[in-house]
């Protein structure tokens, strides 16, 4: 039911939508920044040489730890989902039927190659 039609009493005030966390207004924090660096975690010394080859082909900022403790896992998470992020898709716009035609020919494109 609305409260346009029955009066229910007063609601209570909403909390700030920023106040519970689920939303970030500090959107210029840039991931891989020199002010907010890639935090990785590698397993051994030449791993490491590897990781800091991709983050300087990728002109971002990381902090690469070495972690050679027995059952240690690697974390480059964060390095993968910034080097596989997708790009825009943009496609040619195909003629429409009263256009010219694009071979050239001065005809109509529902006349030549429509």
């Amino acid at each position: 039911m609305s409260d346009k039609f029955f009066y229910k009493g007063r609601q209570d005030a909403r909390q700030h939508h920023t106040a519970h966390g689920g939303f970030k207004t500090n959107a210029s924090q840039k991931a891989g920044s020199r002010k907010y660096p890639l935090t990785l975690v590698v397993t051994s010394e030449a791993r490491r040489q590897e990781i800091e080859a991709q983050v300087a082909a990728a002109n971002l900022h990381a902090d690469i730890t070495v972690d050679t403790q027995a059952g240690a896992v690697e974390s480059i998470a964060e390095l993968t989902v910034l080097l596989n992020k997708g790009t825009t898709v943009t496609t040619t716009k195909l003629p429409s039927r009263n256009d010219p035609c694009s071979c050239g020919s001065g005809v109509k494109f529902k006349k030549c190659c429509g």
